[in-house]
């Protein structure tokens, strides 16, 4: 028997988060419940769906105002992440349909995610499309806009400018929200590595949406790692991994 067990401020330190809920003393845990607290009173809803009390995976999603990602349009909602640990079943579908539904109570002009096949770190495209979504447009580094289109509004869109957005950072810069448990590690990842070269790393904690718009250097908003004006990664990279990146660049001049 599945069922679907929605977060709100009174449940929020019981239930907690899906990610990382194996190691509910974490600094990425612990960060990413308290992020949500500060959230739901903004319209975010993140729900899991359980298997015999088990989670079995989950979804989030927020009205585009609060959104985490870098995309722009109005009254939609946005899709954060999606995560279904049991497959075949139809539990994501199930999750998407109960978003869409949302969106239809709240008179939205439709549901948008954004997706990238070279990262497990965003939703898989698949799903979406087998749901109705259509691909809307596209960034550099493989992301994806994906739209189920509810009202006559505008299409959301993608800022064009990711190159600009580049050319601020000459320095190893670490930008980072806590909308995900699994950027703590990755930040230590990468400052660890940093230090093993002898590299200072400025880590900037993007507190707030306009912030978010304006610095982000890909879309999905919530990590970026970028040296001497070279996006480094926006996912979680290993310390040797974010070594080897860094390595290759720290003898180039710009």
């Amino acid at each position: 028997m599945a069922t679907m067990v929605e977060l709100n401020e009174g449940n929020v330190d019981e239930v907690g988060c899906y990610c990382l809920r194996s190691k509910p003393n974490s600094t990425g845990y612990k960060n990413k419940n308290n992020w949500l607290k500060g959230r739901l009173n903004e319209g975010l809803t993140y729900i899991k769906i359980m298997e015999d009390d088990k989670p079995a995976g989950f979804i989030e999603y927020t009205p585009i105002e609060h959104s985490s990602r870098v995309v722009y349009g109005e009254n939609y909602l946005v899709i954060h992440c999606l995560w279904v640990q049991i497959t075949g079943k139809g539990y994501a579908s199930t999750l998407i349909q109960k978003c869409i539904q949302d969106a239809k109570e709240q008179n939205k002009a439709g549901v948008i995610v954004v997706t990238n096949t070279d990262t497990s770190w965003t939703p898989s495209k698949d799903i979406f499309i087998k749901n109705n979504f259509i691909e809307v447009d596209q960034a550099p580094y493989g992301f994806e806009l994906l739209l189920y289109k509810l009202g006559n509004s505008p299409e959301p869109y993608f800022p064009n400018d990711w190159e600009e957005r580049l050319n601020r950072f000459h320095k190893l810069t670490i930008l980072r929200t806590q909308q995900c448990p699994f950027v703590e590690i990755a930040t230590d990842n990468v400052t660890e590595a940093a230090n093993q070269l002898g590299i200072h790393a400025e880590i900037i904690n993007i507190e707030n949406r306009e912030e978010l718009l304006k610095l982000s250097p890909t879309p999905y908003g919530i990590y970026g790692v970028i040296y001497k004006n070279k996006l480094i990664t926006f996912h979680r990279l290993t310390v040797h991994s974010a070594r080897k990146k860094l390595s290759i660049l720290q003898g180039v001049e710009r």
